[in-house]
């Protein structure tokens, strides 16, 4: 007879972080200039009837505005709450009990969590060394390594969470192709994707790439630069085939008629909304690099909407530890998100970016504790 709960289960503790009202919220990577217009408008638009009925099965409204922009056949969406609902289907359609799941710490912390909730094994693989200006937490391994131990799903976070980290895109092409030859699949967390450089590559061409491969499932969220973190709202892009896969595992009615509404109306940005609050990031990005610089400490650098800050030797009037410093921001009325220990890192905090205004005002909490 099966114990309850289950002895690799128990140990897990439920999902905590720290939400008490604070003035400043820079803890969870949100769009911090607010909600797209377009999706308000949808959701306001809601009737009696769109409480009293289910919502489509599949979000079929949802998947047919995600094929449209970005040029992939609706059958290769899936939708899901959050991005994170997608990888726990995921894994649960890719791997059989006590197989593994292969990802490179430090990177999304559920990660091992789901891993563990589906009978998987969490395999992390550390990397090669090397620390240097252009990778500050070290190199990254061959290819092949990633596949060691024969895990039945790869995972990749681009760009990383908590790091802001965006690996080479010829390292992860070369990642895909040994995953297709050996018939594992390769999930690519694209949460923070739409932030990516277009001058640098097109933000949107490993999504594009996923709907013909039958290995690669590419996964983003609407609670970022979208501002739809509330509604909570997810897809994902793979092969048809893998698509149905998915979709079993992820169940019926998960996207919710308000929720599905306001997706449509933020993926097709009618206004033109988005390309602004990608500007808007990308210079307050650069302008808090800049001013941490100035007060001694070295951000990581990012390709995301947050930028992560190692603490080790940071001269503060605080123990320079992740959770001290939260603690000291927080008594000054701004959060951010505390990160102990990262590997190959040590303690960091991670900062949201948001407008000037919020930015000043975690720099001058921040000098409240400088040494």
């Amino acid at each position: 007879m099966t114990p309850f709960p289950r002895p690799d289960y128990a140990p897990l503790e439920p999902y905590a972080p720290d939400r008490r009202p604070i003035a400043v919220d820079l803890s969870d990577n949100t769009n911090r200039w607010g909600v797209h217009p377009d999706a308000v408008v949808a959701v306001q638009a809601a009737s009696a009837e769109d409480f009293l009925r289910y919502p489509p099965v599949y979000a079929d409204h949802l998947r047919r505005a995600v094929a449209e922009r970005f040029g992939v056949p609706m059958e290769a969406v899936s939708t899901g709450c959050g991005s994170d609902d997608l990888l726990d289907s995921l894994f649960r359609a890719a791997g059989i009990q006590g197989e593994g799941v292969r990802y490179l710490p430090p990177t999304f912390s559920m990660i091992e969590i789901f891993a563990t909730m589906n009978g998987l094994r969490a395999m992390p693989l550390e990397r090669d060394g090397g620390a240097g200006p252009e990778a500050p937490f070290g190199a990254l391994p061959e290819p092949v390594k990633l596949f060691e131990g024969s895990p039945a799903l790869v995972y990749l976070c681009r760009p990383n969470n908590p790091t802001g980290e965006v690996q080479p895109r010829l390292w992860v092409d070369e990642v895909i192709r040994e995953a297709e030859a050996r018939g594992t699949v390769v999930a690519v967390d694209e949460a923070y994707a739409d932030f990516l450089d277009p001058q640098v590559e097109d933000p949107d061409s490993l999504l594009r790439a996923a709907a013909g491969s039958r290995r690669l499932v590419v996964l983003r969220t609407l609670s970022k630069v979208y501002g739809l973190a509330g509604l909570r709202v997810g897809f994902a892009v793979g092969a048809p085939e893998v698509i149905r896969e998915l979709e079993k595992s992820r169940g019926p009615y998960k996207v919710n008629r308000m929720a599905e509404a306001a997706g449509v109306a933020a993926v097709r940005d009618a206004p033109g909304w988005i390309p602004g609050i990608l500007e808007a990031v990308q210079v307050e990005r650069t302008r808090l690099a800049h001013e941490l610089v100035r007060r001694g400490l070295t951000p990581l650098p990012s390709g995301a909407n947050f930028l992560c800050v190692p603490l080790t030797g940071a001269s503060l009037t605080v123990e320079p530890t992740a959770a001290a410093v939260t603690a000291a921001l927080r008594d000054r009325e701004v959060a951010v998100r505390p990160f102990p220990d990262l590997p190959g890192i040590g303690d960091a905090i991670r900062v949201s970016i948001g407008p000037r205004e919020e930015m000043d005002r975690f720099l001058n909490a921040l000098d409240g504790i400088r040494a």
